[in-house]
C-alpha cells in the first residue's frame, strides 16, 4: 500500500532531510506537498487530501500543530508527530496511540512508524468511522501537551481502530505475547497492540499496579489479599490473579498507601 504524505515543519532543512530519509528508507510514501506555516498547510492538506501528515508540533511555539488539527474540516487523514520532545511528551503520545518520530529522526525508526502507518490505514479503510475516535485521542493528546490539562482518558489501539475510554473504566491488563488485553469493570475487553510495558509506563501510577510480569490491576479492584494460598488477589468481579514472590512487599506497601 502507498501512502500519499504531506510535510509540515518551518525548518526548510528539516523538510528535506526527511523527504530524502523518506524516498530512501519508504520508498511506499509519495510525498505530493511541504508547508512552513499552518496556513500554508491547510491549503495544501485540504486540496491534496492526503493520506498522512507528517507534523512538526514545534513550529514555532507548540501550538500551531494542533491548531490546525482542529481547523480542518475533512480529517481523513493520519498524523506522524515529528518532536524534539521527550520524557512526559514521549508518554503523553504512546497514550493517545499517537504516532511519532525523534529527532534527530532515525532510519529504522522511521521505517517502523511508516509500517504501522500501513497497517493502521489498512485498518481505517475498513472502517472509516474510526477518523473520528482517532482524532479524538489528537486532541486528548494536545490537553496534556499544550495546556497541561489533567486527563485520564487513554486512547486504545486495538484491531478494529481506536477506542478512547477513561482510565478508571479498567479492571485488570494482561500480557498477551506482544500485545495487552485489557479487561473492563463492564465485562468487555480489548486486545491492544501495544505491549504491558507501554501500559505500566502511561497508566496512572497512584492507581495501577504492576503486581506481576503478566498483570498490572486498578488498585480499587481490589477486594481481598490471600496469603496462604500463593499470594493471590481477589478483584471485585471476582476475579483472582497471582502476586509474584518479589513484589509481595511493595504491592503491601502500595495497597496500604492507597487506604
Amino acid at each position: 500500500m502507498n501512502l500519499r504524505a504531506v510535510i509540515v515543519d518551518d525548518e526548510d532543512l528539516a523538510r528535506k532531510n526527511l523527504i530524502m530519509m523518506l524516498e530512501t528508507y519508504c520508498p511506499e510514501i509519495d510525498v505530493i506537498g511541504e508547508a512552513s506555516d499552518k496556513e500554508e498547510a491547510k491549503s495544501i492538506i485540504e486540496s491534496s487530501n492526503p493520506d498522512v501528515v507528517f507534523l512538526d508540533i514545534r513550529m514555532p511555539s507548540g501550538s500551531e500543530g494542533f491548531e490546525l488539527l482542529e481547523s480542518l474540516e475533512n480529517r481523513n487523514f493520519l498524523v506522524v508527530f515529528v518532536t524534539a520532545f521527550k520524557d512526559y511528551a514521549i508518554r503523553a503520545f504512546q497514550a493517545n496511540a499517537a504516532h511519532y518520530l525523534l529527532k534527530p529522526i532515525d532510519d529504522e525508526d522511521l521505517r517502523s512508524a511508516v509500517d504501522k502507518l500501513i497497517a493502521t490505514k489498512e485498518t481505517f479503510t475498513q472502517n472509516p468511522g474510526n477518523y473520528e475516535a482517532y482524532f479524538n485521542s489528537l486532541q486528548n493528546l494536545a490537553d496534556r501537551l499544550l495546556r497541561n490539562k489533567e486527563t485520564n482518558r487513554i486512547a486504545i489501539s486495538h484491531t478494529k481502530g481506536v477506542k478512547i475510554v477513561e482510565e478508571d473504566t479498567i479492571a485488570y491488563l494482561e500480557a498477551s505475547g506482544n500485545c495487552t488485553m485489557i479487561y473492563f469493570k463492564d465485562g468487555t475487553r480489548y486486545l491492544d497492540t501495544r505491549t504491558l510495558k507501554v501500559y505500566e509506563e502511561i497508566l496512572d501510577e497512584k492507581r495501577f499496579y504492576r503486581v506481576h510480569k503478566s498483570y498490572i490491576i486498578n488498585m480499587d479492584m481490589i477486594k481481598e489479599y490471600l496469603s496462604e494460598d500463593g499470594h493471590i488477589i481477589v478483584l471485585k468481579n471476582d476475579v483472582q490473579l497471582p502476586v509474584a514472590r518479589n513484589r509481595v512487599s511493595t504491592f503491601l506497601k502500595t495497597v496500604k498507601g492507597t487506604l
